[in-house]
């Protein structure tokens, strides 16, 4: 196993309709405003912005995210990510139709494959992969609390 390489998959289940929940994903400009380790987002283009992030470890990580594809109809947006982390991100947005039998819930799932660049998170990753995980984890949970209450406050 490549202890520098993470295929990351989180789903979260809101009680919002896909549409309000793929509108809110796709405003990266306000994530700050619900997702407290998104601690910055600046436009660099109409496709393209730079990201602080920081979780619960010291170190904050510095990501440029290149729009890929933006297809509301197939409930999808991803994202080429450079910077610290080189990879991709995507969120894939459905109805919840399994545990929300009345339609008005979502299934968001969040999936990133990337590698670090910064050189100390690559030397590190042999021995401090689980504690990378444990706080790629914390902030998707994070994530989800603060769009759930985006979402019904």
């Amino acid at each position: 196993m490549d202890a520098n390489h993470y295929h990351l998959v989180s789903t979260w289940l809101l009680p919002a309709t896909p549409a309000r929940v793929y509108a809110a994903l796709r405003d990266v400009g306000h994530y700050p405003d619900w997702w407290p380790q998104i601690r910055s987002v600046r436009r660099l283009t109409d496709h393209s912005g730079e990201l602080v992030i920081r979780s619960v470890l010291p170190y904050s990580l510095r990501l440029t995210a290149r729009e890929q594809l933006q297809d509301e109809a197939a409930g999808l947006l991803a994202a080429e990510l450079t910077g610290d982390l080189v990879g991709w991100s995507r969120w894939t947005v459905r109805p919840d139709d399994h545990d929300d039998p009345d339609g008005t819930g979502t299934r968001a799932v969040f999936e990133e494959e990337v590698r670090p660049a910064k050189p100390l998170m690559r030397r590190l990753a042999p021995v401090a992969r689980p504690l990378f995980l444990a706080n790629h984890a914390a902030m998707m949970r994070s994530g989800r609390r603060g769009l759930l209450r985006h979402l019904v406050g």
